[in-house]
C-alpha cells in the first residue's frame, strides 16, 4: 500500500514538469510553423528582412499563421500557469504574462493593415499595432520580474533568463530608435531599419527567454 501511495505521489509531482515541457513544445511548434511560412510559396516571397511577421496573416496561408500564434499563446499560458502554481512566478509577472498571451490573440483577431495607407488602417489595424507592442514589451518584463523567484538557487539560469529578456528589450529599443528618428526627420520609421529582421530576432529571443524561464528546474524534475 505504501509503495502504491509513493508511486501516486511521484506521478502527481511529475505533472507540473510534464505540463511545462508541453508548454515549451507548443512554443517550439509555433516557431517552426512560422519558419515554414518563409520556406513555402507564396509566403516565401515575403522578405524576412523588411516585412513583418504579421504579413503572413495577410496571405493565403493565414490559417497557418493563426495556428502558429495560437500554439505560442497556449504554450505561454501553460508555462506561466505552471510557474505560478509552483510559486515561481510573482503576481506582477503573471499579469505581464497574461498581457503577452492576450496580445497574441488580439494580433490574429485583428490582422495587420497597410501602414502606408492611414485611411485604410482603421480601428482593427490600430488594435493590431497596440497588441503587438504590448505583447513584445510585456513578455521580457515578465521574465525579468520573475527570474529571481523562478531560480532562487540557480544563479546561472537566473542570469540566462535575465540576459535573454534584456536582449529582447534591446531589439525593441532599435524599433523605438527608428520611430524617434522618423519623428525628427519626417520619414517612415519602418523603412529606416530592416524591420522584418529586427522583429524576427526579437520574437525568437523572447520565445527562447520564455522557454528558459519555463524549463523545469532540477528540484522540480526530481519531484521535490
Amino acid at each position: 500500500m505504501c509503495h502504491c501511495e509513493c508511486m501516486t505521489t511521484v506521478r502527481a509531482d511529475r505533472r507540473p514538469v510534464l505540463l511545462a515541457l508541453a508548454g515549451i513544445a507548443a512554443l517550439a511548434l509555433g516557431a517552426v510553423l512560422m519558419l515554414l511560412l518563409q520556406l513555402v510559396p507564396p509566403t516565401d516571397e515575403i522578405s524576412a528582412t523588411w516585412r513583418t511577421i504579421s504579413e503572413y496573416g495577410r496571405s493565403d496561408h493565414k490559417w497557418v499563421f493563426d495556428l502558429a500564434i495560437v500554439l505560442v499563446a497556449a504554450g505561454s499560458a501553460v508555462a506561466f500557469a505552471v510557474l505560478r502554481l509552483q510559486g515561481r512566478l510573482p503576481v506582477l509577472a503573471a499579469v505581464l504574462g497574461a498581457f503577452w498571451t492576450a496580445g497574441l490573440l488580439v494580433i490574429i483577431a485583428f490582422p495587420k493593415t497597410d501602414w502606408a495607407n492611414a485611411a485604410a488602417t482603421g480601428a482593427g489595424g490600430t488594435l493590431h499595432r497596440i497588441a503587438s507592442v504590448v505583447a513584445f514589451v510585456c513578455l521580457p518584463l515578465a521574465v525579468l520580474v520573475s527570474a529571481r523567484a523562478a531560480f532562487p538557487d540557480s544563479p546561472r539560469r537566473r542570469f540566462l533568463a535575465r540576459a535573454l529578456a534584456v536582449a529582447s528589450l534591446a531589439w525593441f529599443a532599435v524599433i523605438l530608435g527608428a520611430v524617434a528618428v522618423a519623428a525628427l526627420t519626417d520619414q517612415r520609421w519602418w523603412l529606416l531599419i530592416p524591420l522584418g529582421l529586427v522583429e524576427r530576432g526579437m520574437a525568437l529571443t523572447e520565445l527562447v527567454a520564455l522557454a528558459a524561464l519555463a524549463a523545469p528546474t532540477v528540484g522540480s524534475a526530481a519531484g521535490r
